[in-house]
């Protein structure tokens, strides 16, 4: 006996063909195309451009802090101004200031790791001038001074700072050395007066001797001292 074979199924139809685009259709598929590509472009250059900003931006960084910290070949100001400059040391405490105070003078201080000044230079509206030279404790022990009469001045003075040693050089052309004690008086002096004449005082002076001679005659005695006095 026969097996009964199954009914044959019917062909599938073929899909219908795609409609025929107009020409409006063309132009709006290609206008499509073309932004996409465009668009695809733009990214690419978007993200050169961000990668070379970076390395821009990052040359510039390294630019400036090698110009901070050592100064840049060729570009160095000519003129630098500004009203105080202050020196700092590595742990940033402050070891010098230059600049100008209140009172109208510049002053240069130079000072240790302790916060102590040990050399002060100043200069003054009247224009005397001084150099100042300090110990560990802040006491001056040296001080060179120029006054505006043309009056020069070197000091020596002792731990306490006591003036001990003056040597001095008036404008008239008058010179001394004078010392003094422990306690700020003077108890000898040695120089030339303003008439070239050399005076040698001893004992309590009271005044230095080349500021009291004056030089308008040649029968002026020299500077009264509590003391004997040779010439």
């Amino acid at each position: 006996m026969s097996t009964p074979k199954p009914p044959e199924q019917p062909p599938t139809p073929p899909p219908p063909p795609a409609p025929a685009l107009t020409a409006v259709e063309h132009q709006l598929v290609h206008r499509l195309e073309s932004i996409e590509r465009e668009n695809r472009r733009l990214k690419r250059q978007s993200q050169l451009t961000l990668v070379v900003t970076a390395v821009l931006l990052g040359i510039g960084a390294a630019l400036v802090w090698t110009a901070a910290r050592h100064g840049m070949p060729g570009l160095v100001p000519q003129v630098v101004e500004s009203r105080e400059f202050v020196l700092r040391d590595s742990e940033g405490r402050v070891r010098g200031v230059w600049g100008q105070d209140d009172a109208g003078a510049i002053r240069l201080v130079l000072q240790d790791a302790d916060n102590q000044t040990n050399i002060k230079l100043n200069l003054l509206d009247d224009g005397s001038s001084g150099l100042t030279f300090s110990d560990s404790t802040g006491n001056a022990r040296l001080i060179v001074a120029v006054l505006p009469d043309e009056t020069i001045n070197l000091v020596f003075a002792d731990g306490r700072g006591v003036a001990r040693t003056v040597l001095g050089l008036n404008a008239r052309g008058g010179s001394t050395l004078v010392f003094g004690d422990g306690g700020g008086t003077t108890r000898a002096a040695i120089g030339v007066d303003n008439r070239g004449r050399s005076v040698l005082t001893t004992g309590e002076v009271e005044t230095p001797v080349e500021e009291e001679a004056p030089d308008t005659t040649d029968t002026a005695k020299p500077a009264p001292a509590k003391g004997k006095t040779r010439k």
